[in-house]
């Protein structure tokens, strides 16, 4: 079984069916080379959200499997430099637009005091189409929910006659960069121009292009005109877009605009608990508060911690647990390297008998000095800290901590029985 084979049941069980299938499912083995998994998918959508969004998450089930210095990357499939011929004539209404996540829908999506009017006017829109709020302008910042709402409407309204498309912004610029090569102008136009619902993601890309904010000028107008709905996303209000042609401004202020913060501890922790719930799982409450207040101002970084917690659990077969959790998120949780750091001196001030102060302290009495360079040997070790950054743990320079590293290194080497009592510490902090 080769390493994409094993990870795949992982995946599923991490991120459940929906999502799964629609994003992991279509990805493909380019090359497996040193510590390196490549893949790859000839469609451009799926590789841009799984670049973005799920990546991440990837290549941490895939460290856990394989080696922390395993790394995964996702590159499209090569071409040839001549276009086919469907390509050299596409038909129109051809133009590949963005699949729906089934799993984004209103049901899940939880609603607190930061978004609770955004997904009102979303629900709105979703339920009378060209009638309420056109165009809804949703923004806010990076990982708060704006692209789970436009997927909501999308999925609300799968099984209407309407016909519905979903597009980032960068996409759609592609799209039209593509149409003006290929001279297809007239298939464009008529795919955009002929839809019942056009969400796009990410307006603010728009900004600076001007052949792009011009067709798109003329897109909006015949759609509004003839009562079909619009929708965007962006991370900014239209006046803090720069670049964005004044009459575009004043489009969007024609309808209604509604911010998403970031949300409250409270939205936070249920928002937890509805990714665990949707792939099966049930949190403990000190897990949920814990992650909780760590993770403040993207919904985005929630569900990757969780996703990190659980593979990590997963592998070491144990249950979830504050404790699992920290050593889950050390590497994206700077702060709990500080914790972890504490917890390795008061475990060798212990095991020595003597104080952490001395251990921080300035004493090189040997009974000090040998503690002192097996803590600093330890979080080297287990923490992966540089040597600056232990010096400041103990206010030494950090060719005094280098120093401490290659002489318990030797040391371990010498002494069998020595190096029997670091492989117990390396067994203790897991």
């Amino acid at each position: 079984m080769d390493h994409w084979d094993h990870l795949q049941p992982h995946l599923r069980q991490m991120l459940g069916d929906e999502e799964y299938g629609t994003w992991i499912a279509p990805l493909a083995v380019l090359e497996t080379s040193d510590g390196v998994l490549t893949l790859t998918t000839n469609n451009l959508i799926v590789r841009d959200w799984v670049r973005d969004h799920l990546l991440r998450d990837i290549e941490t089930v895939a460290r856990s499997h394989f080696g922390s210095a395993f790394k995964v990357m996702i590159t499209p499939q090569e071409r040839s430099e001549a276009p086919a011929a469907s390509e050299k004539n596409p038909p129109a209404g051809s133009i590949a637009t963005h699949p729906f996540n089934r799993s984004f829908t209103f049901e899940r999506f939880v609603v607190g005091s930061s978004n609770q009017f955004a997904a009102a006017a979303a629900e709105a829109v979703a339920d009378r189409p060209g009638k309420a709020y056109n165009p809804l302008y949703l923004y806010g910042g990076s990982g708060l929910g704006k692209t789970h709402l436009l997927h909501a409407i999308a999925n609300r309204l799968k099984d209407s006659s309407l016909r519905v498309v979903y597009m980032t912004t960068e996409q759609f610029v592609n799209e039209l960069i593509n149409c003006i090569r290929r001279k297809q102008m007239d298939a464009f136009r008529q795919t955009f121009r002929g839809v019942d619902l056009l969400l796009l993601d990410d307006i603010q890309f728009i900004a600076g292009k001007e052949r792009t904010q011009e067709e798109f000028f003329h897109t909006f107008n015949t759609l509004q005109s003839t009562g079909r709905q619009v929708v965007f996303t962006s991370d900014a209000r239209p006046a803090d877009i720069p670049g964005l042609e004044e009459r575009l401004r004043s489009r969007f202020l024609q309808g209604l605009i509604a911010d998403i913060q970031p949300p409250d501890l409270e939205t936070r922790c249920a928002i937890l608990r509805e990714k665990a719930r949707a792939i099966g799982r049930e949190l403990p409450e000190d897990v949920v508060l814990f992650i909780s207040r760590k993770v403040q101002n993207n919904v985005r970084e929630l569900e990757g911690c969780l996703n990190r917690t659980i593979a990590y659990a997963q592998l070491k077969n144990a249950k979830l647990s504050v404790d699992v959790v920290r050593m889950a998120l050390f590497e994206i949780l700077p702060d709990e390297r500080a914790t972890n750091s504490a917890d390795i001196i008061r475990f060798v001030a212990q095991h020595y008998g003597i104080r952490v102060a001395d251990l921080k302290g300035r004493s090189n009495r040997r009974s000090i000095a040998l503690p002192r360079q097996v803590a600093m040997f330890l979080i080297r070790d287990i923490l992966e800290l540089s040597f600056p950054e232990i010096g400041k743990i103990f206010s030494k320079h950090h060719s005094t901590v280098m120093y401490a590293v290659d002489n318990v290194q030797k040391m371990r080497q010498s002494n069998p029985d020595f190096d029997s009592t670091l492989t117990s510490f390396h067994e203790h902090f897991g």
